[in-house]
């Protein structure tokens, strides 16, 4: 917004017609919200201010010819702003994502939702002990904020939810279970509100393995070292990697694929291209900004603000980031979180906290008010608003009375992962 009164002609290109508000995902995935409560059209947000907004796919960026290459067509700029975001990364076994799907747009939590919420099903028609076990296990891979919400958001579900809907099985009886590489889950915060969460983690149910790697994932699956897990659901919350765009920008990529960029936010040899959000590599103090939401704010707001500078003939700024906290909930009246980088908060006092900053963020007036509904509802009746499976539903087999089930997880079409807008903006004269 900080370019709605310049003398300039913006343009957005998304390949997804609407904004979405990544941190709350985790609950489409589990059912406590709908799709249209994170998320709101692009249109509706932006065409008041006459912006632009193109619905297209960006391959690449031609930034000595200026322009942005589309899968069916090109756009020419005078700045550029980069903030194609990221993707999953299974650290060079992508085969692993057919099995495990990951959680990046909405189309992956409405899958997700459907697979935890089959699972119940077939697992109330499931003879076999065995069998029906494995499909009440639940795999996430990944001890970070979403591996670590999603992982307590599933035991809320099997233990409260879904407790009294069902005749033939016992939902409480659900293993989920959560593998984390490093040593404690949540690795990014300080060493005690890391043992909190997985503390709070193991009071609601949760199995965590702390220190241990994933070395195969398939339909049967996981298998951590030797040890093999069976189990119907699996998901993916280990890693990212930077959008594929960024290859086409002709400088050299960190390991996770971002934009090494200078202190002002810009492509290295390039005052007309910034590198923002998921994409950006930015240090400050010898340390990585996060990629997280606020940053991503704060570096579009500072990319308008060094455009405009420009415009007028005045030198760009460097960027410094304002590290306002961080915030992981864990479950019903449990969280962790820093502000302001020295307050460090746990329990319930970290969840109120949780609740205020993401509802402040969330984008327009019916969106705040959808998810506060919905929060209450969860909170006050045990119960979720949002359990809808879509899609096909499995068969059982005629001939031998078993099951015919499916293999867990989704095979998505992800050549690239547009997480985040990425505007041109064209200067006019006034």
């Amino acid at each position: 917004m900080r370019l709605k009164r310049a003398p300039v002609r913006v343009t957005l290109v998304d390949r997804h017609n609407h904004h979405l508000f990544q941190p709350l995902l985790y609950q489409v995935a589990t059912a406590t919200l709908s799709p249209s409560d994170i998320a709101s059209p692009l249109r509706g947000i932006l065409g008041r201010y006459g912006i632009s907004v193109l619905l297209a796919e960006a391959t690449g960026i031609d930034v000595q010819g200026k322009r942005v290459l589309l899968a069916d067509g090109e756009l020419t700029y005078d700045f550029l702003i980069v903030a194609t975001g990221a993707t999953h990364s299974y650290f060079g076994r992508d085969e692993w994502g057919r099995y495990a799907p990951g959680l990046k747009t909405i189309e992956d939590a409405v899958e997700i939702r459907r697979q935890v919420l089959l699972a119940f099903e077939l697992a109330e028609r499931e003879p076999e002990p065995v069998r029906r076990r494995e499909l009440l296990t639940f795999v996430i891979v990944g001890g970070g904020a979403t591996g670590v919400e999603m992982a307590g958001a599933l035991s809320e579900i099997s233990h409260h939810a879904l407790v009294r809907d069902f005749q033939n099985i016992d939902p409480s009886q659900a293993r989920i279970l959560l593998v984390e590489g490093a040593a404690h889950v949540l690795p990014t915060y300080p060493e005690n509100l890391s043992l909190n969460a997985r503390r709070s983690l193991e009071r609601l149910g949760v199995e965590v393995r702390t220190g241990v790697r994933v070395t195969r994932i398939d339909e049967t699956g996981v298998y951590i070292g030797d040890e093999h897990i069976p189990a119907y659901t699996k998901i993916w919350a280990a890693g990212v990697a930077a959008s594929p765009v960024a290859k086409s920008l002709g400088v050299q990529l960190d390991r996770a694929g971002r934009v090494e960029v200078t202190p002002e936010l810009n492509l290295p040899g390039r005052k007309d291209v910034f590198v923002i959000g998921d994409l950006a590599l930015f240090k400050e103090k010898g340390q990585a900004v996060p990629g997280v939401a606020p940053a991503a704010m704060q570096e579009g707001k500072h990319a308008a603000k060094n455009i405009l500078r420009q415009l007028k003939g005045q030198p760009v700024e460097p960027f410094s980031y304002w590290d306002r906290g961080m915030f992981s909930v864990i479950g019903r009246g449990s969280a962790v979180g820093i502000a302001l980088e020295r307050f460090r908060m746990s329990g319930y006092i970290a969840w109120l906290a949780w609740l205020f900053i993401h509802i402040l963020f969330l984008i327009g007036f019916r969106s705040k008010v959808a998810v506060l509904v919905n929060w209450a509802y969860s909170y006050v009746a045990f119960r979720r608003s949002a359990r809808i499976i879509t899609g096909g539903v499995p068969l059982r087999g005629r001939s031998s009375g078993k099951s015919a089930l499916p293999a867990a997880g989704a095979i998505l079409e992800e050549p690239h992962k547009a997480t985040e807008p990425q505007p041109a903006v064209r200067s006019e004269s006034p």
